[in-house]
C-alpha cells in the first residue's frame, strides 16, 4: 500500500490539470488512469480561451499552441435559407480571441509530460480505480485493479474522483445525482475535408434542415462530424440500413465531400447525450469534479473548460490544506460552491437549445426556418460576441495559483 497526500482516479483533462496544478504547489500527487495510453476517439478536442489563459498562467500556452492545431475565429450554421455566423471569437479580449482544435490525447499527453517533470507526480497507466477506502466514515484513498497486479490500495488525505460521467466512486460514495435528460444522442464519425472553397469559411459549422442536424469541425486535414437523432434513434437507423444513413450525409455535406472515410457502422460512434449534476460534490477525504460531478451537454463543447476550471478551482482552494495536512469537509464544499454558479447556468442554456430549438428541429413533423436568434446574431455582428463569450470563457473562469516561494521545482 502507497500513501500520497491526494489520489486522483482519472486522467482526464479535470484529473491531469488538477494534478498538474497541485504538484506545482508541492502537494505529492498520484493520478490513476484506467487506460494505458490517451489514443482513444475522443469528441471533446475544443480547448476555449479560459483554458488557454490558465495555461498561459502557467507558462505552458506558447509550448501548446506549438502542436499542431486549427484556430477558429467563428462558429456558424447553415439551415434552408442561408449560412448565418453564430459566434465570433475574435471579437473577444486578451491573447487568445479563437477556439483551439487539438486532439485530446495531445492535450492530456501534454499536461502528464508537464507534470511529470515535478518529483512530486506520479502518473500510473492502467490502473482502474474500483471504490474507495474508508476509515470512521472518511474516505481515506482507492482501490484499484492493474491488469499485472490485480487489485492495489492507495491511501491519501484527499481522493478526487475525476473518472467521467460513470463514476465508479460516486457510485460508492452514494451520492445523489440530478438527472435533466436530453432529447438527442450524437452520432461520431469522421469525414475527408473537400476541396478548398466548399462551404463556409470557418472551422465549426452547422447544417440544419427538417429532421436531421449535422455539426462539422475543422481538424485540419478531415472533418470531425456530429450527427443528431433523436435519443434512442440509432437503433431506426441500422434499422433502415447503413446506405440509407450514407444518402441521408449525402444530401447535408457541401458539394465534393466524399463519404469514402464511412464504410460500415463500425466507423460510427454513440454518445448517449446526458444533463446532469450532483447535489453534494463531496465527502469526508473525497471531492468530485469534471463529468463525475456534472455532465454536460455536447452544446458548444464546453464540457472540457469547465473541467478544468473545476480543476484551478479545486488546486487553489486545497493546495494550502492538503501541504498543511488536513483538509476540511467544509473547504471541499467550497470548491462546489465556487463552481456551482457556471455549472447552473451552462446547464440551463443546454437545456433551453435542447427543448426549444434541438428537439424541434428533430421532430421533423414541420419545416424548420432559421430561427430568429440566428438571424438576429447574423444581422447585427456586434451581437456575435455574446455567445462567443459565453461559450469561450463561460462564468466565472478560474486562475492559475501563484507557485509558492518554496514550492518545488519543475525538471526541465
Amino acid at each position: 500500500m502507497s500513501e500520497v497526500d491526494c489520489c486522483i482516479a482519472g486522467g482526464g483533462p479535470a484529473g491531469m490539470m488538477l494534478g498538474l496544478l497541485l504538484a506545482r504547489q508541492g502537494v505529492e500527487v498520484l493520478v490513476l488512469e484506467k487506460h494505458g495510453d490517451f489514443l482513444r476517439d475522443f469528441r471533446g478536442d475544443t480547448v476555449h480561451p479560459s483554458t488557454l489563459r490558465l495555461l498561459d498562467e502557467l507558462g505552458l500556452a506558447e509550448e501548446f499552441l506549438g502542436l499542431p492545431h486549427q484556430k477558429v475565429t467563428k462558429l456558424g450554421v447553415t439551415t434552408d435559407d442561408g449560412t448565418y455566423v453564430l459566434a465570433d471569437f475574435g471579437r473577444l479580449p486578451g491573447k487568445f480571441p479563437f477556439l483551439a482544435f487539438v486532439p485530446q490525447w495531445d492535450l492530456l499527453d501534454f499536461l502528464a509530460d508537464r507534470a511529470r517533470r515535478y518529483p512530486n507526480f506520479q502518473l500510473r497507466m492502467n490502473a482502474e480505480a474500483v471504490g474507495l477506502l474508508r476509515e470512521d466514515g472518511q474516505v481515506t484513498g482507492v482501490r484499484y485493479r492493474t491488469p499485472v497486479d490485480g487489485e492495489r490500495e492507495v491511501r491519501a488525505q484527499l481522493t478526487v474522483a475525476a473518472d467521467g460521467r460513470d463514476s465508479a466512486l460516486r457510485v460508492d460514495a452514494g451520492l445523489r445525482l440530478r438527472k435533466f435528460g436530453a432529447p438527442m444522442d450524437v452520432l461520431w464519425f469522421r469525414l475527408s475535408q473537400p476541396p478548398a472553397g466548399s462551404g463556409p469559411s470557418f472551422g465549426g459549422a452547422g447544417r440544419i434542415t427538417r429532421g436531421r442536424m449535422l455539426v462539422r469541425l475543422d481538424r485540419g486535414d478531415y472533418w470531425q462530424c456530429a450527427y443528431l437523432v433523436p435519443k434512442g434513434g440509432y437503433a431506426a437507423l441500422t434499422t433502415a440500413g447503413f446506405e440509407a444513413f450514407r444518402a441521408d450525409l449525402a444530401r447535408l455535406l457541401p458539394e465534393g465531400t466524399t463519404l469514402e472515410a464511412l464504410r460500415s457502422w463500425d466507423d460510427v460512434r454513440v454518445l448517449s447525450v446526458r444533463v446532469d449534476r450532483l447535489t453534494r460534490w463531496h465527502r469526508p477525504g473525497l471531492l468530485l469534479i469534471g463529468d463525475a460531478a456534472h455532465a454536460m451537454s455536447p452544446i458548444g463543447g464546453v464540457g472540457i473548460n469547465l473541467a478544468v476550471q473545476d480543476a484551478a478551482a479545486a488546486a487553489r482552494l486545497l493546495a494550502g490544506p492538503l501541504r498543511n495536512g488536513v483538509v476540511p469537509p467544509r473547504r471541499l464544499a467550497r470548491v462546489r460552491w465556487r463552481r456551482l454558479l457556471p455549472t447552473v447556468v451552462t446547464q440551463l442554456l443546454q437545456r433551453q437549445i435542447q427543448t426549444r430549438v434541438l428537439s424541434r428541429i428533430l421532430a421533423g413533423d414541420r419545416p424548420v426556418g432559421t430561427p430568429r436568434v440566428v438571424r438576429l446574431l447574423h444581422r447585427h455582428p456586434i451581437l456575435q460576441g455574446l455567445p462567443a463569450r459565453a461559450i469561450g470563457i463561460g462564468v466565472l473562469p478560474e486562475h492559475a495559483s501563484p507557485a509558492p516561494s518554496a514550492g518545488v521545482q519543475a525538471r526541465p
